[in-house]
Formats: C-alpha cells, structure tokens, sequence
C-alpha cells in the first residue's frame, strides 16, 4: 500500500474523521518551523516539530540525531496523538520533512503514518482551506516503542557500503565535496554512491511514479535483493528517500547520522570526487 496520500483523498479523510494530521513544516537553514505554521497550515492540524521532537540535540550521533522517546512521546501526546490513530504527516511541499516525520514515527511504533503528496503546497492547489488560527486539542495516550523500523548505526556504515549499496542522497556538487555549505568538512563516506533526492520527484514537489523510481535506482546501481543504506547531511532527506524507495518496493535503511555524525571522528575517512 503506498505511503502518500493526495490533498483530495486527505480532505475526504478527515471528512470522515478516518486520520489526524500533523504539521511538520521545516526550512533548513530557514525560519524556524512554528513561525511557518502560524502563517498558514491546514485547519485543525497541530504542528510538531523537527528540532525539538522529531530529532535529538545535535551531537556526535549528528545534526539531527534520533529523538529521546519521551520527548516524542510528550510532543506527540500534546498533538491529540492516541494509541491506533492513524495519522498523515505534511510539510511545504517537498515532504523533506514529512519523509522524516514518517519514518521517524514508524520507528517510535506507530503502525499507520502516511504522507501528504505534495504537501501544503498541493492542498492549496487543491483549493482547500488553510488556517493560520492556533490549534488547541485534548491530549493524547499514545505510547512510543522505540525500534519498530531498524536504523544503520555508524559502525555498520563500512559493511553497508562493501556488501550492499550506501546511496548518499545529496547534492551531486556535496558529495564531491566541491562545496559544503553547512557541515565543517566536504565529502563522503567511502563507498557511498552518490543519488540526489531531488531526482526522486517532480518539479512541484511530488513524487515520481514507482516506475520512474525503479528506473532511477537502476542507473545508480540499486537492482535485485542487495541491501540499501541511505545518507544524507543529517538523516532528514535520508529518511525521505527511504519514503522514496519504498513507494517503489525497494527497502531501505537509514544511517540517522549520516554525513554530520560520520565527520564527528577525524578517525573516520572522507572522500571527494564522482
């Protein structure tokens, strides 16, 4: 069953009082996230945010590392979040961070998150409501287990790279390491094969067909029952290329620290080039 719902199937959802929704707006290196929801986000929607409860304090696991489980926990109790809901996640339009949001909750236990295709973006396009009124709800039960989705931890990176496929999902020129606008050294972790998220959707921010997707993954090495390992800057857009990936067939496993956390030990080796 695919991952991502349309802004149309979304409004007849909640119509019928079937999921709840969670803003999860982020802009990296932009305002922070509870400034976007109070310009405009979907009626009744509660934001949760990425720097606060879909990831950890910065540290040597990276610049946005898994989240303390309570903290989630807490965070998605204030949300309205029940034992059983099921809940459809949405960002701007690029589902950057609803990728993470998805399977950062997953991870935490909860069977049912989808995704908004598209994103705010898409609903507006839509012509469905937006709001920019603050959101009160009754707090929830849900309890977080940490672990349901496996995560690739920094010592089983090298192993990822030599007996599967280590796709790292950024910017072509970053991993060349030509230029690193945001962490203290360029690179990539050896072994790495380079595969740009963006090349995964389309031009308005959603993804391509699960054809497409195959296809593109083919040209970049990922074919057959090999096991994928997927990198970014901090495992945001890692996670979001797991969403990717799965909305193809083909599973995949983040490494949460990626780049960031990799690049915490100078032990550790950096490449550059294609």
């Amino acid at each position: 069953m695919s991952q991502l719902v349309s802004a149309p199937e979304l409004a007849d959802l909640l119509e019928r009082g079937e999921v709840k929704v969670l803003d999860v707006q982020y802009a990296l290196m932009g305002p922070p996230s509870h400034e976007l929801y109070a310009v405009e986000h979907l009626p009744g929607a509660p934001h949760l945010p990425l720097e606060h409860a879909l990831a950890g304090p910065a540290g040597l696991g990276g610049r946005h590392p898994l989240p303390d489980p309570a903290v989630l926990e807490q965070a998605l109790r204030k949300c309205g979040i029940n034992e059983g809901d099921a809940v459809i996640v949405y960002d701007q339009a690029t589902s950057l961070s609803a990728g993470r949001a998805w399977w950062t909750l997953r991870w935490a236990g909860l069977s049912d998150v989808r995704v908004l295709d598209g994103g705010l973006w898409a609903w507006k396009l839509a012509e469905l409501p937006v709001s920019d009124a603050p959101v009160a709800v009754a707090p929830g039960d849900v309890v977080v287990r940490p672990g349901a989705v496996p995560v690739v931890e920094v010592e089983d990176v090298p192993a990822a790279a030599e007996d599967g496929v280590l796709l790292d999902v950024r910017a072509a020129e970053r991993f060349r390491g030509e230029v690193e606008p945001i962490d203290p050294v360029a690179g990539h972790i050896p072994g790495a094969i380079n595969l740009p998220m963006g090349l995964m959707q389309r031009v308005d921010g959603t993804f391509r067909s699960a054809e497409e997707i195959r296809a593109i993954a083919r040209e970049h090495g990922v074919e057959g029952p090999v096991p994928v390992t997927t990198s970014c800057g901090s495992g945001v857009t890692a996670a979001q290329m797991v969403l990717a990936l799965g909305e193809a067939g083909i599973e995949a496993i983040p490494y949460i620290g990626s780049w960031s956390g990799w690049i915490t030990d100078p032990e550790r080796p950096v490449a550059t080039g294609p």
